[in-house]
């Protein structure tokens, strides 16, 4: 299901658009990085991403043809999730997904909100690139990045290499 997220008008339907993009930059430095220390490096894709994020707003819509019922053809449905197309969607999800890697021990950088590191003892670092759905990481130890993405499914159900 998607939102006509087309149709809402600054002001009134919505204040301002949040974008999850991690800039270009960041990208290639992180590789640059991972590549020069020989680090690993995997990619993750979250599924329903926006289904994660909770509304603080009252948001209707009409129902989705289909899915109308006879004799209530002019009631809205209400969302509690955000949803693909809403231009609030990737901020509930992002408030989830910080909330998340803070709880776990992640900063954030200065630079850039979707940039996410931890240091471990001995100079080991794990770095998160959140790109809307999609997420990098590169860190030194296999084990590591295997036991960010085992708590990652936990929280997320997350699509990638090697799972089903």
């Amino acid at each position: 299901m998607v939102v006509k997220g087309f149709s809402q008008k600054k002001g009134v339907d919505f204040e301002d658009i949040f974008s999850l993009v991690v800039k270009l930059s960041l990208i290639r430095v992180v590789l640059r990085i991972a590549v020069s220390l020989n680090l690993e490096s995997e990619q993750l894709d979250v599924n329903t991403i926006f289904l994660y994020g909770d509304l603080e707003e009252e948001f209707y819509i009409k129902q989705h043809e289909g899915f109308v019922i006879k004799g209530k053809e002019n009631l809205l449905c209400r969302l509690k999730k955000s949803l693909y197309g809403l231009k609030e969607a990737p901020r509930p999800w992002y408030k989830k997904f910080d909330s998340f890697m803070l709880d776990y021990g992640y900063n954030r950088t200065i630079s850039d909100n979707c940039v996410f590191f931890k240091k471990f003892s001995y100079g080991d670092l794990i770095i998160l690139l959140l790109y809307v759905d999609d997420m990098l990481i590169v860190g030194q130890h296999t084990k590591r990045i295997a036991k960010l993405k085992r708590e990652l499914n936990k929280f997320f159900c997350y699509e990638g290499p090697g799972t089903a």
